[in-house]
């Protein structure tokens, strides 16, 4: 799902402006699915093999959880297979 990556950052800038190390994040599903007009692109993504995970850089000198601005954050070594393109579901 789209959150686990807001999720995770939200960890990350909690701990930094805690003063704590971020530790694993883990994400529990409750309710998750997959629509059948979807099948064919998942069996795609399921075939494609994981790029390295990226670095995300904070801003150390932000200790404020309300201070920060798009300008502290940096995403290093970032790197994408091509978008599957899927109709939405309604």
């Amino acid at each position: 799902p789209f959150n686990i990556a807001s999720y995770a950052l939200l960890t990350m800038m909690m701990a930094q402006v805690t003063g704590l190390k971020p530790g694993e994040f883990i994400h529990t599903l409750g309710d998750a699915h997959l629509y059948m007009n979807h099948l064919e692109q998942a069996k795609l993504q399921l075939t494609r093999e994981p790029k390295p995970l990226p670095k995300m850089w904070i801003n150390p000198e932000v200790k404020d959880l309300f201070e920060f601005e798009y300008s502290d954050f940096k995403l290093e070594g970032y790197e994408s297979h091509p978008r599957i393109q899927a109709e939405v579901s309604v």
